[in-house]
């Protein structure tokens, strides 16, 4: 058989397979047409769906942040001294307690409206710092221990770092030294270990442990020489009775 010959039966059988399966497909396709339509449009849907669930958490975010700076002016915003009357354009209050009351408000309010948005796990931070202004230690510890939990390593810190101040106020010192421990452990960006060997030294100072305070100044010294925290802790040391 010549070779054109077994070239053209080739091409023949190859396009009579490739007519076939187009046949076939299209076959499918006709019978399957309505579960073939039903899969796109699931497509379709959970697409879309994918598409408002973001939307809605980007503005939901957007709207998180904005109220949460908003918060955050009124945490910082002036004390008036006494006598002297409001400003209509400045932002002030009469004592700390009344700015950490309307503080405490706005950052409540954020995790009540936004719990799924990053700035509402801040807000619940300082809504626990706020709370312990105001001396409700068992709402400042709920809210710190619910950050304190994070992903976040230095929101989880911070709010630690806060917690031990609250078991402190409480006279839970146990507790205090076990959150100072913890960072030393794993110091962070926003708590380093200096940082938590400080106040874990000033506490056993406010319980008359001189000793303990003494060993913990002297390795921050050694640790971190010729620094402003070796300083400090030479200071401390001074100090000791």
């Amino acid at each position: 058989m010549r070779a054109e010959t077994r070239h053209s039966l080739k091409e023949d059988k190859f396009s009579r397979a490739t007519i076939n399966a187009a046949e076939k497909t299209v076959h499918w396709t006709v019978e399957h047409k309505s579960k073939l339509i039903t899969a796109a449009a699931i497509v379709v849907v959970v697409a879309a769906a994918a598409l408002a669930t973001w939307y809605y958490l980007q503005n939901q975010d957007l709207k998180a942040s904005t109220e949460f700076g908003k918060a955050l002016r009124t945490l910082n915003a002036q004390i008036r001294p006494a006598g002297v009357p409001a400003q209509p354009d400045v932002a002030s209050f009469s004592s700390a307690k009344d700015r950490a009351t309307e503080a405490h408000k706005e950052f409540q309010a954020i995790v009540d409206k936004y719990p799924h948005t990053r700035a509402s796990e801040f807000a619940r931070y300082f809504a626990g710092m706020t709370a312990s202004q105001l001396g409700d230690n068992a709402a400042a510890e709920r809210d710190l221990k619910n950050v304190a939990s994070s992903h976040h390593e230095d929101v989880s810190a911070l709010a630690k770092f806060a917690l031990a101040s609250v078991y402190r106020k409480s006279n839970r010192d146990k507790n205090a030294i076990d959150m100072y421990q913890q960072l030393i452990a794993k110091p962070t960006r926003s708590v380093g270990k200096a940082t938590a060997q400080l106040e874990l030294a000033d506490l056993y100072e406010e319980k008359h442990q001189p000793q303990e305070a003494k060993r913990i100044y002297e390795q921050v010294q050694k640790e971190n020489p010729n620094s402003e925290v070796a300083s400090l802790a030479s200071s401390k040391l001074a100090g000791l009775k």
